[in-house]
């Protein structure tokens, strides 16, 4: 139930390295006729691209329009082709990204890169950027000359990156003339993005800079070993005094009933939500932005956190402890629950067979209402183009419309699995199986889908119960979804001053529910917090939001 997933774990890198990067950020984005001003506000808007969905194979398990995803029990027997031609010209493309595996074997030596070369018709110059390495090498980019950038860069809205929207003005190519409305066609699979990515991604002076990484609707989750709690006596419709009754009787010994990593605040996004405060910003129906930090219910929730912390149900390291390290805690039972991306579902799934059962978790009530899940952000990222001829950018866009080909085509298939016979097998029910070349080389470690991906679906190769189970959680609680409402906003004072402003409440939230601060801190830390910048960015977002509307 909350964000210490990837995105949440890429925000505490962020916080500690965005001060010793902001000076040189400032002075590579600080300059340039009109770059410094990318509000929406009073400018001309963009449309959004037309949606326009492809047709694929039918769901066991159907969508819904306010945000349940389609699910998958079985593999489709018969895939379609989503591209007509080879994109490329056989010409070298360089691209970035971030990366959350171990590094790739060299492309000479790589048989899934080829294989994704010879589809694409281009040769990829890839830098992969470990995930704790990001913030640092962002950095580096954004303040080097133009002419070094990569082709492709992906921007991954996990990070706070000072000056961010400023840079993407000043060096990325202007996509409006090729993505905005009906012009978005000649990319058939980029269309079958659903607006609400293109949304969250948002527009940067009025304009379409980036591609947005599709992401479905619940967020942050919390992650349970369904045995251990349910042994417990874990139950549906449980209360906050439930919640900490069951977690104080999972722990014992050396197992800890909560887990959590640095920066994630001991789950702070969760327990918030559960607590239905705002995440980060709310607006009004007259438009006035309101920060989550000064609602009470927050205040409420970090309180909570503490009194888990006091019981003993946190394990000691959760201050200190790195993401992947909780995962393992988690895998092995050490802990009974950690906080990741809904989006980890796979892995949790795939890792922990024959270990234990993963199951999200249903959030508690608080005071008789019941609680809510996180809203994630909608597009995790978004990809830009260095800017280039229009010839160049054409095939640019043909290269990341192979690479946002649907769940269900061939395209799809050969990007997340790679070659069938070389890099998987098909199990009983035809779905890929990876075989022991396809652990190593595959698109974890060679993270294409970091570039474009197509809209995400439920699916877990040979775990039919699985897509059930989190279509019938998501039934469950999409409904009580918490949006941050400045997703897709722009804030002049966010984009100068966001890491260092985050990192002041942040720090007290781990304070208070660590127990080296006492809760009353937590009204002088706000108050400062809106003196220095929160009032600012509440009035920039109100503004921009009501030129989006």
């Amino acid at each position: 139930m909350s964000s210490m997933s990837r995105r949440t774990l890429l925000r505490s890198v962020a916080v500690g390295g965005a001060a010793a990067t902001a000076p040189a950020l400032l002075t590579a984005c600080s300059t340039g006729s009109g770059d410094s001003d990318v509000s929406n506000a009073g400018k001309k808007l963009a449309p959004w691209p037309a949606y326009t969905p492809v047709s694929g194979p039918k769901p066991d398990l159907p969508p819904t329009e306010a945000g349940v995803q389609a699910g998958y029990t079985a593999y489709p027997a018969d895939l379609a082709k989503s591209v007509s031609r080879t994109p490329g010209d056989g010409s070298t493309v360089r691209v970035m990204s971030v990366s959350f595996g171990t590094p790739p074997k060299p492309a000479s030596a790589n048989r899934f890169w080829a294989a994704v070369e010879k589809a694409l018709g281009v040769k990829i110059e890839y830098t992969i950027v470990p995930q704790a390495d990001y913030q640092k090498k962002m950095a580096t980019v954004m303040a080097g000359d133009a002419d070094t950038l990569p082709d492709i860069i992906s921007v991954f809205s996990g990070f706070v990156l000072p000056r961010e929207a400023e840079f993407v003005r000043r060096r990325a190519e202007d996509l409006t003339p090729y993505l905005s409305g009906d012009a978005i066609a000649d990319y058939p699979n980029l269309a079958n993005i659903p607006t609400h990515a293109w949304r969250d991604m948002g527009r940067i002076g009025g304009l379409l800079y980036g591609i947005p990484l599709e992401r479905p609707l619940p967020g942050s989750t919390l992650w349970l070993n369904q045995g251990m709690f349910t042994d417990a006596g874990m139950k549906e419709g449980w209360t906050a005094d439930e919640f900490a009754a069951v977690a104080k009787r999972a722990t014992g010994g050396r197992t800890y009933a909560l887990g959590a990593a640095t920066g994630s605040l001991f789950g702070n996004a969760v327990h918030a939500a559960a607590h239905n405060a705002p995440m980060e910003w709310s607006v009004t129906k007259g438009g006035t932005f309101e920060s989550a930090w000064a609602d009470e219910r927050l205040k409420a929730a970090i309180a909570f956190q503490a009194r888990l912390r006091e019981d003993g149900s946190y394990h000691p390291d959760a201050t200190s402890i790195s993401q992947i390290d909780l995962t393992t805690l988690y895998y092995n039972g050490t802990v009974g629950s950690m906080q990741d991306g809904f989006g980890a579902y796979l892995p949790k799934y795939r890792e922990s067979k024959g270990k234990l059962t993963p199951a999200a978790a249903l959030p508690y009530s608080v005071g008789g209402e019941p609680g809510g899940i996180v809203a994630a952000r909608r597009s995790f990222g978004y990809t830009v183009l260095k800017k280039a001829k229009k010839e160049r950018i054409e095939l640019l866009l043909r290269v990341l419309d192979y690479l946002a080909a649907p769940f269900g085509s061939q395209e799809w298939e050969l990007v997340h699995y790679g070659v069938e016979g070389t890099h998987f097998t098909r199990g009983t029910d035809g779905s890929p199986q990876p075989t022991k070349l396809g652990e190593v080389e595959n698109n974890t470690n060679l993270p294409l889908k970091y570039l474009a991906e197509g809209p995400q679906v439920l699916f877990v190769p040979g775990m039919p119960d699985a897509v059930r189970a989190l279509h019938t959680w998501q039934t469950k609680v999409v409904p009580h979804a918490i949006r941050n409402a400045s997703f897709g906003l722009q804030s002049a004072t966010k984009n100068s001053q966001g890491a260092t402003l985050k990192a002041l409440v942040e720090d007290a939230v781990t304070g208070i529910v660590a127990g080296r601060l006492p809760l009353s801190e937590w009204d002088a830390t706000v108050k400062k917090w809106r003196q220095r910048g929160g009032d600012r960015m509440a009035e920039e977002f109100a503004k921009d939001y009501a030129a989006n509307t």
